[in-house]
């Protein structure tokens, strides 16, 4: 084993001075220092030369070579880490990542842009990559310059609370950006998705709006001569269900009278799982003078907007409760026929918890009835008593 000498010292300047220990030392860099150690007593310099000795023989030459002021850097580190029972290397392995991601990681518009790219790549749909492409847009404006992984969840948190928006509607943005850190985690653009730890606004759960059955009446009675073309649009919607999105998008070919059927194609499903509504009597009434074999059943773009807003105020409806056609169509579709079941997988739920949580008892079967009554001229008359249409029973569709 190495031994350290102890050599004689002479220097005039420096007259205590009597002894000398060398050393070599590792300075911050990693390049090795000859470092030496004066003593004005041998007995001095052999108690050095010793510790030194055993340094040695303990942790090797780099235990010789440890700096002081690493060594003094190590133990202080170590004494904040003890209550936590954590160590140094424990440390370095949790704060190892953050620097390798601030290394690799990049601005949210950036990774806004990824995102867009790969969902759409994807197969998603124009209208969600829409709301994502706007939701995380504005983000990416409040921080151009901050790097996703220097971005903390206090700073989403209050990003969040400073929208002036409904308690719903910042939930939603909080749901795409946690989508997007989730992005960023798995392509190692940061360590943790900060977006989870945001808080979430309180929301009050509300009754879904429907119209009345005579609102309903009006609306359809509405659309004549110049907005005959909404008729499709809002009969399919108050007696099939299907959202405004799914209806603007379905073709004539797609309703099958023989069968009895509306199929709701994956490609325009906001599930993007195909679907089949039944064609209840009143809708064939309603429907089948203005069938066509092929071609869209509504208005498209400002022609739809136009027109929609016109036959509104034809009906005297100035105000609209969201998705009012398709509530109204769950809620008097399970007063009258009572099968959750079967009616979550019309509106293409995945079970009927939903169902039962927002359309039921809304409305009186005695209401529900008079509803599915609804029925075009000369059929409906003044005074006549409503009458409740059979559901006929048709082969149950494939849903795979």
């Amino acid at each position: 084993m190495k031994s350290f000498k102890i050599r004689p010292y002479r220097d005039p300047k420096r007259p205590h001075l009597k002894f000398v220990v060398n050393t070599t030392t590792v300075d911050g860099d990693g390049r090795k220092q000859r470092a030496r150690s004066f003593f004005e007593t041998r007995a001095a310099a052999t108690g050095f030369a010793q510790q030194k000795s055993v340094e040695l023989a303990n942790g090797g030459l780099e235990a010789v070579q440890f700096p002081t002021a690493l060594r003094v850097m190590a133990s202080q580190a170590d004494a904040m880490l003890k209550p936590y029972g954590k160590t140094i290397l424990d440390a370095a392995r949790h704060y190892l990542p953050i620097l390798q991601a601030q290394n690799t990681s990049c601005t949210f518009a950036v990774l806004r842009d990824e995102i867009l790219t790969s969902k759409k790549r994807d197969g998603a749909s124009e209208r969600y990559l829409g709301d994502l492409r706007s939701r995380l847009g504005q983000f990416a404006d409040a921080f151009p310059d901050v790097h996703v992984a220097a971005i903390e969840a206090t700073q989403v948190d209050d990003w969040l609370r400073g929208l002036d928006v409904s308690p719903t509607t910042r939930n939603n943005f909080r749901r795409v950006l946690v989508v997007a850190f989730n992005y960023a985690v798995e392509r190692s653009y940061c360590v943790s998705n900060p977006a989870i730890k945001a808080a979430k606004a309180k929301t009050v759960e509300t009754v879904a709006g429907i119209l009345t059955v005579e609102q309903t009446k009006t609306l359809l009675e509405a659309c004549t001569g110049d907005l005959s073309t909404m008729l499709p649009f809002i009969a399919i919607g108050a007696f099939a269900g299907l959202r405004r999105a799914e209806i603007q998008r379905l073709d004539w070919s797609e309703v099958d009278f023989e069968a009895g059927l509306i199929q709701v194609t994956a490609e325009k499903a906001k599930s993007a799982r195909r679907r089949f509504v039944r064609i209840r009597p009143n809708l064939a009434a309603w429907l089948k003078p203005l069938a066509k074999k092929s071609g869209l059943v509504a208005p498209e773009g400002q022609a739809f907007l136009d027109a929609f807003s016109a036959v509104r105020k034809r009906a005297g409806l100035e105000s609209w409760p969201n998705n009012a056609l398709r509530h109204g169509f769950a809620s008097y579709c399970l007063a009258h026929e009572n099968d959750a079941a079967k009616l979550a997988l019309e509106l293409g739920h995945t079970n009927s918890h939903l169902v039962f949580q927002h359309y039921r008892e809304l409305v009186r079967p005695k209401d529900a009835a008079e509803y599915w009554a609804l029925l075009p001229e000369p059929q409906n008359v003044a005074n006549r008593p409503p009458v409740t249409p059979s559901v006929p029973t048709l082969p149950r569709p494939s849903y795979n």
